[in-house]
């Protein structure tokens, strides 16, 4: 049954502000898409979200003081149908107790499919899992620590072919999320072509940093490169009020390219070497 186990979640993400003591409401939309052929039976909960690593891994069990907001959330209908081609709405509360710290509070609610649709493999029976997460970026008002700095921004100075992939380094010791904004900017150092636009909205990337966290962020340029050549690169990092900018001559060289380069100079060398011995030997015949 085509595009029975798949479905969507709309927002991925929201941002909600709190009041220690006070309840707020919120909704996620779930749409079972109309190359759908089944009823969406799913089942919704709420799990405590963080990061891993410097690469940000997800973490949807790890309870932490940043995810107490798990205990707060209550889904209003966790169980439901949803037509084929029809979009259903999950509604939630979040109510905040008085004693909640200031700062930030992260959770996941997980929607998945609440049936036994199952497929054939090799015979053997296997249940169809499908699930999608909303995640929750929450802080609560009051009294919160911002803090944090660039640590790194870096590009390249060579690659031997597409993508050029930049990246910084940027660390959060505050008690709230914080966003980092990265923009890119390259051209052709011959022609000066401008292969990524950085003034053009498309190019200015909005990255989360984690309270107490370090989080290094990737961005890549692929298309317009050429083959062969130099491409100039500069990022400019906007972050806690400063800014950092590098900037790089990037070179595209081809690893078939460079061993042509080497052969090319190896037989060149070997060609003196053997004029050279051609030479001695032409000069000891004639005394």
């Amino acid at each position: 049954m085509e595009g029975a186990n798949f479905f969507t979640v709309t927002p991925m993400s929201q941002r909600i502000s709190l009041e220690a003591g006070k309840t707020v409401e919120g909704s996620i939309s779930v749409i079972n898409p109309n190359d759908s052929v089944d009823d969406l039976k799913y089942k919704a909960y709420v799990a405590p979200y963080s990061v891993v690593g410097e690469g940000y891994e997800a973490d949807l069990t790890t309870d932490s003081k940043y995810n107490m907001i798990k205990d707060w959330i209550t889904i209003e209908n966790p169980t439901g149908t949803i037509e084929p081609n029809k979009t259903g709405e999950i509604k939630f509360k979040i109510k905040v107790p008085g004693s909640a710290p200031a700062g930030g509070q992260y959770a996941a609610i997980i929607i998945t499919r609440d049936d036994d649709t199952t497929s054939s493999e090799n015979g053997v029976a296997v249940k169809d899992i499908f699930e999608m997460a909303s995640l929750i970026y929450a802080n609560v008002n009051g009294e919160t620590v911002h803090k944090g700095e660039i640590l790194s921004n870096d590009i390249p100075g060579f690659v031997a072919s597409a993508p050029i992939t930049v990246g910084a380094m940027i660390s959060n010791e505050g008690n709230t999320h914080e966003n980092a904004t990265v923009i890119i900017k390259a051209t052709n150092f011959f022609t000066g072509d401008v292969i990524v636009e950085g003034d053009a909205e498309e190019n200015y990337y909005s990255e989360i940093i984690m309270p107490d966290t370090t989080r290094y962020v990737t961005r890549e340029i692929s298309e317009g490169l050429p083959l062969l050549g130099i491409v100039k690169v500069e990022q400019t990092i906007y972050y806690q009020g400063s800014s950092d900018v590098a900037s790089s001559n990037v070179i595209i060289c081809p690893i078939w390219f460079l061993l042509l380069v080497f052969l090319t100079i190896g037989a060149i060398i070997a060609s003196i070497v053997m004029m050279v011995k051609k030479h001695r030997k032409k000069a000891k015949w004639a005394e």
